[in-house]
């Protein structure tokens, strides 16, 4: 009987997992990342999952501070320290956050940080696992911008209605009774009155085709996707057209147009909506542009993205026009285009530009001293996109 025990327990030593085959197992799991802390907060172990996904070799990180794998951001916030604080008070600490990778890539992870207890009680250390979800998180992210863009179509839609019915219309009818009056009174009219009123009809149907055209663009912005062909394109080339344009109408009122980029520097967008948002903003910029002013361009680089700076040494704008100044009312586009010599259409038309090519716009503004505006372009072809017919499955288990 005795024997039987003893064998017993020798069967079960022998089978009994060791270090090594925990190790083994935890070196398998490619997709997660796990790597443990001392009380110092520094590496003393690195998984080949964690080496795969920061692209840090494990002799390149041991000794290291937990600090290596978090954004400046992140950093100046406090996020590690945070973490650290939660898992000791709540056993656990978890978080969705953007992590840096050893080639300075941003890559999107579910986190998790626990303390690690020796078998006395003791406390030993801390254990970080990392899931890496970019691809989740992208494809999240191109859904809510899909949706998104579905919900403000009928917005777009009435608004284009509106512009149609209020600043198009309106004009028309005075254009036509003021033709009228012509038609009718032409003959005992005086030939200056004659010329007056003539230059009145051509000034205003030149302004009303104007924002046709405009709208035309925009309602095609969102609504005709066949046009849009983004591709990897030079900045710099696109900046000097519009200069090439402009630089006659800047000429006049002594206005310096000059950039500070790179000559290398590429961004990925349609050549053509290109084009129109520069030009519209730096058009705007020198009508809003005293004699002897200039107009700056200037760009950084972010993440996977580039910001375009337009600086002008123009008349500013107060804190209630730039609040309505990318929003399509048809009050604020008929005040703006009265007082602002129609720059409110043209806004509306890079904003769209902007968004069709991923990107965004805002502006910083003061009055007397000048107006900053600020769009984003991205760099590079992005990995995910979604259309009406795309479908994403998701992985409930991640």
């Amino acid at each position: 009987m005795e024997n039987k025990q003893e064998n017993s327990k020798i069967t079960k030593n022998k089978y009994m997992p060791t270090a090594a085959f925990y190790s083994q197992i935890i070196d398998s799991l490619q997709d997660y990342s796990i790597f443990t802390l001392d009380q110092e907060f520094v590496i003393n172990s690195w998984s080949s999952g964690a080496a795969k996904i920061f692209g840090y070799e494990t002799d390149e990180v041991i000794g290291e501070s937990f600090e290596l794998i978090f954004t400046d951001e992140d950093l100046k916030n406090g996020v590690p320290k945070k973490e650290i604080e939660t898992a000791l008070k709540e056993g656990r600490a978890t978080d969705n956050r953007w992590h840096i990778a050893k080639d300075k890539s941003l890559f999107y992870a579910y986190g998790l940080v626990f303390p690690l207890i020796g078998l006395g009680g003791e406390m030993l250390g801390y254990v970080k696992i990392l899931r890496d979800l970019t691809e989740r998180k992208h494809s999240e992210d191109a859904i809510k911008k899909y949706v998104k863009e579905l919900e403000e179509l009928n917005t777009h839609k009435e608004s284009v209605l509106a512009i149609l019915s209020h600043d198009l219309r309106s004009p028309l009818s005075a254009i036509i009774g003021t033709a009228k009056y012509l038609k009718e009174n032409f003959q005992k009219m005086k030939p200056e009155a004659v010329q007056e009123m003539l230059n009145l009809l051509y000034k205003s149907s030149i302004d009303e085709l104007e924002m046709l055209d405009y709208l035309v663009e925009w309602a095609r912005i969102k609504y005709a996707s066949d046009v849009f062909s983004p591709q990897k394109i030079k900045l710099t080339e696109y900046i000097n057209k519009v200069f090439e344009t402009l630089n006659e109408t800047a000429s006049i009122n002594a206005i310096n147009l000059h950039h500070e980029i790179e000559e290398n520097t590429s961004v990925f967008a349609d050549g053509k909506m290109l084009i129109s948002i520069i030009q519209n903003i730096v058009s705007n910029a020198i009508k809003h542009t005293e004699k002897g002013g200039s107009i700056t361009i200037s760009a950084k680089t972010m993440a996977d993205k580039i910001i375009v700076q337009v600086k002008d040494t123009g008349i500013g704008m107060s804190k209630e026009i730039m609040e309505k100044l990318f929003t399509p009312q048809m009050k604020t586009l008929s005040e703006t285009r009265k007082k602002n010599k129609g720059a409110g259409i043209g806004l509306l038309l890079v904003k769209g530009f902007l968004e069709k090519n991923g990107g965004e716009i805002w502006v910083e503004s003061i009055e007397g001293e000048g107006s900053t505006f600020y769009f984003t372009l991205l760099l590079n072809e992005p990995l995910y996109k979604i259309g009406s017919s795309d479908e994403i499955m998701f992985d409930e288990s991640a």
